[in-house]
């Protein structure tokens, strides 16, 4: 509780290590320092700390960042967010911890979410937090990621993984996509939403979508499937059929599939599953309607055929889902 009686936010603490990147350093501040709850109230206080006493922290920029708190502040934490730095040194080399990570990490009380950006995960692996769990990191470090940790289950095709109380991603960008999903499953749709909308950056990235295509932008002269999902979007209560995206943009179903996967990471049947999820969690947390309704607005047709597909996703029921999130929803 603070001084006025009210719940204390949860605490994020990231910690800032030498070598770290500025841009990732920042995103959790950006991402969760912006988070409000349905009473307009700051849903987390971001703290940033370093494994020495207060003080001066290099980057990989040409300049250090003051960090005013030392590693103690690990013991308020609810959530620990490590994110990438280039001086991991043994952590990098060999998968183990300098004496002052390993001390810092003494600090952690029991439960507290871990979370990695990026080579983050290597903090998290070497410290033993990772051993027999799923994990991503940036692709580039996969291979030697995976040699580095064996007992870690790498997955490089994706852009993060939730394994409940600890969630891993890949590069840089990625690491908002993660903090926007934390969010998301803390407070539901609207908070995030809200966040990205504040941020500039898409509300939401499926964290199975790959993380590297071989040609994330087509050729300058040739067409793309944009118009084809922008079309969907506005259509996703009415069957769809790969037929008809195709012709959209006028292509065949085969240089439509082709052309698709290219640029998005994924078929067009899993991002149409993906949208309608998406949707279908979106109507839950902000309207009344039954799950009949929900079902056939979000493009599912059926509440069972909805209640499969979130179960695949969520792991949960379209109604647990609801009630989780109803008291943190505006209902409409």
């Amino acid at each position: 509780m603070t001084s006025s009686g009210q719940p204390r936010p949860h605490r994020v603490v990231v910690l800032a290590l030498d070598g770290c990147i500025p841009f990732e350093l920042g995103i959790p501040q950006r991402i969760f320092g912006r988070a409000r709850d349905s009473r307009g109230q700051e849903a987390y206080e971001v703290v940033t700390c370093s494994i020495r006493p207060p003080g001066p922290v290099r980057t990989d920029a040409d300049f250090a960042v003051l960090v005013e708190h030392g590693p103690e502040a690990l013991a308020t934490a609810d959530t620990v967010v490590v994110p990438a730095s280039y001086e991991l040194g043994p952590v990098f080399e060999e998968g183990r911890l300098t004496p002052e990570l390993a001390g810092a990490f003494m600090y952690l009380r029991p439960g507290t979410r871990l979370v990695s950006i990026c080579t983050g995960g290597y903090v998290l692996a070497a410290a033993g937090f990772l051993d027999g769990r799923p994990a991503t990191t940036h692709w580039s470090s996969a291979d030697h990621f995976q040699r580095t940790f064996p007992d870690v289950k790498v997955d490089a095709d994706v852009l993060f993984i939730d394994d409940g109380d600890v969630l891993t991603s890949a590069g840089v960008a990625a690491g908002i996509d993660l903090c926007l999903h934390i969010v998301r499953r803390d407070h539901g749709t609207a908070v995030a939403n809200d966040v990205a909308r504040r941020t500039v950056v898409p509300p939401h990235r499926d964290g199975g979508q790959a993380q590297y295509v071989q040609r994330p932008l087509p050729e300058a002269q040739l067409a793309t499937t944009s118009a084809a999902r922008s079309w969907a979007l506005d259509r996703l209560h009415e069957p769809i059929q790969l037929r008809d995206l195709a012709g959209q943009e006028s292509m065949s179903v085969r240089t439509f599939t082709r052309r698709f996967r290219e640029e998005v990471g994924v078929s067009p049947g899993q991002w149409l599953t993906q949208q309608r999820v998406q949707r279908a969690r979106h109507l839950l947390e902000s309207t009344d309607l039954s799950m009949d309704q929900v079902a056939r607005d979000a493009g599912f047709g059926t509440a069972q055929s909805m209640r499969q597909h979130l179960q695949s996703v969520l792991g949960v029921s379209p109604t647990v889902y609801r009630r989780t999130f109803r008291a943190t929803a505006s209902p409409r």
